[in-house]
């Protein structure tokens, strides 16, 4: 639940999960109701613009970033509304898996945490000059 005033913009999360045991490619197609409120919910960036990798049984949080057009308050059709519910439904597509994903298939996790490396000692303060 995300609660923002007219005009304001707001980041929101919706968490999707590959349940497969293969990599998917798909599309998120929203949802709105009431769906007349569409005229003044603004995307400014989505997940949904774009195709969405999710490698096999990963989960993933995928970002919406949007405000509602302060003209809502202007439009009496939405007198008696306080709320907008959205929801997103994940489609497969028919797109195919790029190339460079067998090489990042085949790599191998390491188990070695990187090593550490001392820090520089902090230079002495200068010394204050009597005036």
């Amino acid at each position: 639940r995300v609660v923002v005033g007219l005009g304001e913009t707001a980041l929101a999360f919706y968490r999707a999960k590959n349940k497969s045991d293969r990599p998917i490619i798909g599309v998120s197609v929203y949802h709105m109701i009431p769906a007349e409120a569409g005229l003044y919910f603004n995307k400014i960036q989505c997940f949904c613009f774009d195709e969405q990798l999710i490698n096999p049984g990963e989960e993933v949080d995928l970002p919406i970033f949007f405000f509602i057009d302060p003209l809502w308050a202007e439009d009496s059709r939405f007198d008696h509304i306080d709320q907008i519910t959205l929801s997103y439904l994940f489609f497969e597509s028919d797109s195919e898996l790029p190339p460079e994903y067998e090489d990042f298939k085949r790599a191998v996790r390491s188990t070695q945490a990187p090593p550490s490396i001392a820090a520089p000692a902090p230079a002495p303060a200068p010394a204050a000059k009597a005036g």
